[in-house]
């Protein structure tokens, strides 16, 4: 999963870059409105955390502008107004999910992952690709009914292809997910990736389209050989 946090107190972002990575999430951090909408021009993002009281223009206003643009980025909002009034001005401004500091950083990981199920149109957490089981929010894998251990970058990649699982995702896209969009990777970091992804869990867990990317194996052909 691949997060936008725009949150302009330092001390509450680091808090949340941290804990969100510790959960195996990918996530990257803007303080300003502005930012956030450079963010959105130049990569891919599953969904975002917004702060209300930025310092250049008003959460709620910044969100009301994106909805207006066509902007349809899950946004769940983080912010210390706890009136009734501004929980329910959010939710009908375009948020799909409020919470208000403070707040506990398990719930807010749930949530998360709760907006993205809710999005791609799943009723639970784990997603099966043939004999292949994989539970987002704790980052569980199966295979053939067997637990698979996998190191985080290699959970973002499966988790990137279980999420657009008819899709051919290039190599940009992976790194977006993988990575995020302020990076330096190595040229071949994705076919690394790729390679311990099909070495654990088998050849046809993805599938190259050459030219163009990467795609989800059929499920069919997952079973771990």
């Amino acid at each position: 999963m691949h997060i936008l946090l725009v949150e302009d107190d330092p001390l509450v972002a680091s808090g949340i870059v941290a804990g969100l990575k510790l959960h195996g999430l990918t996530i990257d951090h803007v303080d300003t409105a502005s930012q956030a909408d450079a963010a959105l021009a130049t990569s891919h993002f599953d969904v975002c955390i917004l702060d209300l009281g930025l310092p250049d223009e008003d959460g709620m206003v910044l969100l009301r502008r994106w909805r207006t643009e066509g902007r349809n980025i899950p946004v769940l909002v983080l912010t210390a107004r706890d009136a009734l009034d501004h929980r329910v001005e959010g939710l009908l401004g375009g948020a799909d999910d409020y919470l208000v500091k403070p707040f506990d950083l398990d719930e807010l990981q749930a949530r998360l992952h709760v907006i993205t199920r809710r999005v791609a149109g799943r009723s639970t957490d784990c997603m099966d690709h043939g004999a292949l089981t994989f539970c987002s929010s704790t980052g569980q894998v199966w295979l053939d009914g067997k637990p698979v251990t996998l190191a985080r970058r290699e959970l973002s990649l499966l988790r990137a292809l279980l999420q657009n699982p008819q899709a051919i995702l290039s190599t940009d896209q992976l790194c977006d997910s993988v990575y995020g969009y302020e990076r330096t990777v190595e040229s071949n970091a994705i076919n690394v990736h790729i390679y311990h992804l099909r070495r654990k869990l088998g050849n046809h867990i993805v599938e190259t389209v050459r030219g163009l990317g990467y795609r989800l194996g059929s499920p069919e052909k997952v079973n771990g050989r």
